[in-house]
Formats: structure tokens, sequence, C-alpha cells
């Protein structure tokens, strides 16, 4: 029963969320120009449930490089509000549209002509009335049985505050250098402050083997080199990887596996009837969040690094990026 419930209630906010998307077009887009043309701040508000999304969305927008804080209603009203400034643009969250304290503020907001961009459940209330921009979050039930607990509508008004906030992101333009510098710590930080260069391994340590050599040959240099895989090479270029899944191949479908080359052994150890694809590389000056992205979308746990001429600088490896606390 309780695992029913549970899988019910993903569907309704799954719902709620996918409701949200006939309803983008010109006011998402309104707000964005208040946003982007904000000469002050982007003060969030919200009551309750709706104030813990307002401080997810303040926080999201913040991380983008858009200055935006908090103020909670009912703080506002005993002093707080006197933060708000002439050139801020305001985001005021409520389901019903019509939450009685968040009055004081929205006069207060009025009276300096800060424009408003409502994310309401009511598109007809007192707050969709007074507001320069509407965004209708609306639903059709909460997930509880009751349809009362704050959950599919709050769930759609956070992941209509990640939208307008990845829009407004792309929209500026910020790289991932820009990115890096707002997040600086822990493994956000990390991904966008190491480069791959910083993390690989690299030099004598690298298990760089010829096309030509025996697999004798190749098995002594993963096993001196400790890093469970070959990188082939082809005139110093890039050719293949053997790894140790590959040598478990080799050991069921070659009768002396020992005795054949690393070209031969490329060809005999693949995983199918297909023929082999190129190892994925990376570059040396990419951020290490790219070479973890890459890793993960091909459930691989080593990149080799190299330049578009193919030759191999090094390798990057899960454990390594782990280690440095970036996974």
């Amino acid at each position: 029963m309780s695992l029913q419930t549970a899988v019910n209630v993903l569907k309704i906010e799954a719902d709620a969320i996918l409701g949200l998307v006939n309803r983008i077009g010109p006011e998402l887009e309104k707000a964005e120009d208040l946003i982007m043309n904000a000469r002050g701040r982007i003060i969030v508000s919200g009551l309750g449930k709706s104030g813990i999304i307002a401080r997810k969305i303040a926080a999201t927008f913040s991380s983008i490089g858009i200055p935006a804080f908090f103020l909670h209603p009912v703080e506002g009203a005993h002093g707080d509000i006197g933060m708000i400034m002439r050139g801020d643009v305001a985001i005021v969250i409520s389901k019903s549209g019509a939450t009685d304290e968040l009055t004081v503020i929205l006069n207060h907001l009025k009276r300096l002509d800060i424009p408003i961009i409502a994310m309401t459940g009511n598109p007809v209330s007192n707050l969709a009335g007074i507001s320069n921009v509407v965004l209708d979050v609306s639903v059709e039930r909460e997930a509880c049985p009751i349809n009362s607990i704050p959950t599919a509508s709050t769930t759609a008004a956070l992941a209509l505050g990640d939208a307008l906030a990845v829009s407004l992101f792309e929209r500026k333009g910020l790289s991932e250098e820009d990115f890096a510098t707002l997040h600086p710590g822990g493994s956000i930080g990390k991904k966008l402050t190491y480069r791959v260069s910083d993390l690989m391994i690299s030099g004598d340590l690298l298990p760089l083997v010829d096309i030509d050599a025996t697999m004798n040959m190749v098995i002594e240099v993963m096993s001196e080199k400790k890093l469970g895989i070959a990188i082939i090479t082809e005139q110093k270029k890039l050719a293949g990887v053997i790894t140790d899944g590959d040598l478990r191949r080799l050991l069921q479908r070659v009768e002396r596996p020992l005795d054949i080359d690393a070209r031969t052994a490329l060809q005999k150890s693949t995983r199918d009837e297909n023929p082999r694809k190129k190892p994925l590389t990376i570059e040396p000056e990419a951020y290490v969040a790219r070479a973890v992205s890459v890793m993960e979308k091909n459930i691989v746990t080593a990149l080799i690094v190299a330049r578009e001429n193919g030759v191999p600088l090094g390798v990057i490896r899960w454990i390594d990026l782990s280690l440095a606390g970036v996974v």
C-alpha cells in the first residue's frame, strides 16, 4: 500500500511539472527581461512552503551571478523591508495569491515602483492583479490524500524557478570559467576549478605500448604501471586501449594470447562482433567537470588525455577524481 502511494505521489508531481510546459510563453520571457534589466537585486519572497521554494530560487539565481536574496514577509513587516531598494525586481510566490502576510511587502513594492513577478496557482488573485508578470504554477491537485498539503504545487513552483534560472544562465552567456568563479568551494568548485591536466597521470607513469609489441610486452607494461590499462600507440599516436577486461576476453578467444601483437589483440578483444570504437579522449585544458560527465554518460572509469594531433598525454581515472574530492 505504501509503495503504491509513493508511486502515485511521484506521478502526480511529475504531471504537475509537465502541466507547466504548455504555459511557458511570453510571460516567462517578460520575467526574464525584467530580471536581466534589473539595476538592483532580485528579491524573492513567500510564506511557509512557498518561502522554502523562494529561498532555493534566490540561492540558484545567486549561483549564476544574479544578485538575489530571500525576504521573509513577516520579518519584512518588522524592519527587513528596508533592504528593498529602487531598481530591484521582486518575485513573489504564493499558491493562493491571497496570503495576508504578503500585504505589507506588496504595498511597499508598489510604492517604490518595483516590478513584481508573481508565481501563483491563482492567476485571478489579488497578487496576480497587482503584478507586472504572472507565472501560472497552478496544479490539478496536491499529491496528498486530502488535496491540501503543498506537494505538487511546491514542486511545480520549484521546477519553474529552475527553468527560469537556467534560461537566464544561457541568456547571460556564462562560461565554465564564470561558473567556477562563483563556486570556489565544495565538489562543484573543484569540478570547475581543476582542469584535467591537474589530475591526470602523465610522463613516465603512462603505460604506453607500440601497436606492434607482443601481448607479453603489453602485460609487462600494464603490470609495471599498475593502472589496469595499456595505451596502444601507432607512430606515437593513439591507436587504442587494452584493459583488464580485454585480457580476459583474449584468454577465452585466442589459443596463445601472449604471442599475438597488440594490433591483433585490439581486433580480437572487442565486447561484441562490432569493430572496436576509438578510445574516448579529453583535452588537458578541459575542466574535470567535463571528464566526469563523459565518464558517467559512457559508463567508463578512465579517459585518455590527448590533443587533436592524437598524441596521448595522459590518463585521468575516476579514482583520481574521487581522491581529489571531485566526485
